[in-house]
């Protein structure tokens, strides 16, 4: 038997000390705790049970000779009384909220739970710096640690599909050449899959699924659990030296226990009263604003202070730079409905640490009044669904869309100016990894979601595509041509925004998932990026590049407030008509129009015109300081040409011009 210590309430979690290790754990509800030690990660059985001591709503005691490595979790008594809330099971293993590694991969089913570790926490750093990217120049590109890497032929088989995978020469070496400055990963906080996904041999491959929010996910470690922190810390090390920032994807708003039929693993054991929101008048109801079965409560310190203590660690622990919060509306929910000053927001503000990092939401959840674009505080940026949606509708060819898309090429003042934010509160996005890939949004005009086992009902029949006359592969190369000049307009729409874009990995390259737009189960060829590009693919990924980097050397472009307004504004903005006239209001009210200029102003005069019709359409050009205007890029024909009094936009193409 281990000598024991009543050790101390604070901090929660497994604390190594040098010679012995402090465990805590917070549950109000609960009668007794047990601290079950382990010596190997497939023990059914517990080396030694300690019970804990209680001060106030915490467990906790301090063992001599326990370090690193060693597995432990908890068995938790209390009252199972789901009327009241309390779904207390003494018999299960719990797992530890605030470890920060386990024995393996959780399975949903509970009933092969792997075991919390102690980890020392100690890693050479060298002289690793937080990149700092200023918003203005930031460029975001989503991406599966996983995917990314599992079909990279230069990339290191033993690598393959972990963080070691990502940081590698040959993928930084690709996102260098693209110009972005942030990777934002799909969550890697431990996730369990659930359990009618691994009846169905599927898994949440996404991982939007969470159990452990301490813990990096150990299916991404190359060497196994053991070695999955420093691997981690190894990434971002090594992101950081090739100049770029590590955005987590996070998920506080639900966890992998689901609803009343859901798996016990760790937070409903412990102490699910105080963890989940229930139904105030039916107590034995999980409170559902995700769609997941449960709702985190971070109206409530338990939870508050789990997602503040994960966030700090992440950014003071593991380094990274920022996060995006998945149905962030959870997290502002008094009772019913959002509050941009909510508690969670609050915190937030006020923390030194969390106040200096890059926080994005993701503005929308299930609950009512569920659409929250534009609504969050200062200090936040978003995704900007409204963005995805308006340049969709118009590159697509709807009518009524050039009012839409002018809004969101200067930055979505309608959305962000009353909130005392700028442009680039706004997170412009084409694509994301839920929904059509790129390639999809242009080749499908319906989901072919038969692969998840649900009969082709879940993911949305919402898409804003079109597939150019055929759905599926192109059938004709005019098929093929159109709908890769539309890739392209897209890219460019994306990249000459006004705001943050954000790239979804594998677009730049034409990656498709065969018209699956929620593909979120599959960890197969299906997902992974393909690196072995036809000629198409090749020439997207230039064309990508090249605008990316035309973004980066064009300040216009990246302006960190919105256009002066009134037409005698100086260095503002000129929307034209085909004659290379101001737009009138009777042009904007015109349904049938699709072309539009945009006239930037001042020291570094650009113009931008689109064209999202399905005719070539001449385009009048007003007077350039210079005389001349020199096309820069042009969707529809590859180099750059003079022009002079006009040009001649081919259908859904789209140009920009300097003066010559």
């Amino acid at each position: 038997m281990p000598r024991l210590r009543p050790g101390d309430p604070a901090p929660l979690g497994a604390t190594w000390r040098e010679l012995r290790t402090n465990f805590a754990l917070y549950s109000a509800h609960a009668t007794a705790v047990d601290l079950c030690l382990f010596r190997g990660a497939t023990d059914a059985a517990e080396a030694e049970r300690i019970a804990l001591q209680r001060t106030g709503d915490v467990w906790h005691v301090e063992v001599e000779g326990v370090g690193p490595g060693q597995l432990y979790g908890y068995q938790v008594h209390g009252p199972y009384a789901p009327e009241l809330g309390h779904r207390f099971d003494p018999a299960r293993l719990l797992l530890d909220p605030r470890a920060r590694a386990l024995s393996g991969p959780v399975s949903g089913s509970a009933d092969a739970s792997p075991k919390s570790v102690v980890v020392d926490p100690a890693f050479d750093w060298g002289d690793d710096r937080r990149p700092r990217t200023p918003w203005d120049r930031t460029v975001i590109y989503e991406c599966h640690v996983k995917g990314m890497t599992m079909l990279h032929p230069e990339v290191p088989a033993p690598l393959r599909g972990t963080y070691l995978g990502l940081c590698s020469e040959p993928i930084l070496r690709h996102l260098a050449s693209l110009g972005v400055t942030a990777v934002e990963l799909l969550p890697v906080h431990q996730e369990a899959s659930e359990p009618r996904l691994e009846g169905l041999g599927l898994t949440n491959y996404w991982g939007y699924s969470p159990i452990g929010y301490f813990v990096p996910d150990v299916r991404f470690a190359a060497a196994g659990p053991g070695g999955v922190v420093g691997e981690f810390k190894t990434m971002v090390r090594r992101l950081h030296s090739a100049g770029l920032e590590v955005i987590l994807d996070v998920v506080y708003n639900h966890t992998a226990e689901g609803g009343r039929s859901g798996p016990t693993l760790a937070f409903r054991g412990i102490d699910n009263l105080a963890y989940y929101r229930m139904d105030g008048a039916r107590p034995e109801r999980y409170v559902d604003f995700t769609g997941c079965g449960n709702t985190l409560d971070v109206r409530r310190r338990p939870g508050l202070d789990l997602v503040l203590d994960s966030l700090r660690y992440w950014v003071e622990e593991m380094h990274v730079d920022g996060f995006r919060f998945d149905i962030a509306p959870v997290l502002g929910r008094g009772d019913l409905s959002f509050d941009p000053g909510a508690p969670f927001f609050e915190a937030v503000r006020r923390d030194p640490v969390l106040a200096d990092v890059k926080l994005i939401a993701e503005p929308w959840d299930l609950g009512p009044d569920g659409y929250q674009v534009g609504a969050f505080p200062p200090g936040w940026a978003e995704w900007n669904g409204k963005f995805r949606d308006g340049v969709r509708r118009f590159w697509r060819g709807d009518t009524g869309a050039v009012g839409e898309l002018a809004s969101r090429l200067a930055g979505s003042s309608d959305l962000y100016q009353a909130g005392d934010r700028g442009p680039l509160a706004s997170v412009n996005f084409v694509t994301c990894h839920d929904g059509f890939t790129l390639h999809d949004l242009v080749s499908y005009e319906h989901k072919h979601n038969e692969a998840n086992g649900e009969d082709n009902r879940d993911g949305t029949d919402y898409n804003l595509s079109r597939n150019w006359g055929v759905e599926g592969p192109a059938v004709s190369t005019q098929t093929a041509r159109v709908r890769e000049r539309v890739k392209r307009s897209l890219i460019a729409t994306l990249a000459l925004s006004q705001g943050v874009p954000m790239l979804s990995h594998g677009d730049e390259l034409g990656r498709s998932q065969h018209g699956n737009n929620n593909a979120y189960c599959h960890d197969s060829p299906l997902t992974w990026v393909h690196w072995d590009l036809d000629p198409a693919g090749q020439a997207l990924l230039e064309f990508t590049r090249r605008v990316l980097a035309i973004r980066a050397a064009t300040p216009a472009l990246r302006r960190r407030d919105f256009f002066p307004s009134g037409p005698a504004a100086a260095r503002g903005l000129t929307w034209l008509r085909a004659d290379g006239t101001p737009m009138t209001a009777e042009d904007w009210s015109l349904d049938g129009n699709h072309l539009l200029g945009m006239l930037y102003e001042g020291e570094d005069p650009l113009l931008l015109v689109v064209n999202g019709g399905g005719r070539s359409r001449a385009f009048a050009l007003p007077g350039s300081p210079s005389g001349a205007w020199t096309v820069v890029l042009d969707t529809a024909r590859e180099g750059e040409r003079p022009a002079e009094s006009g040009v001649t936009l081919a259908p859904h193409s789209l140009v920009l011009l300097r003066p010559a």
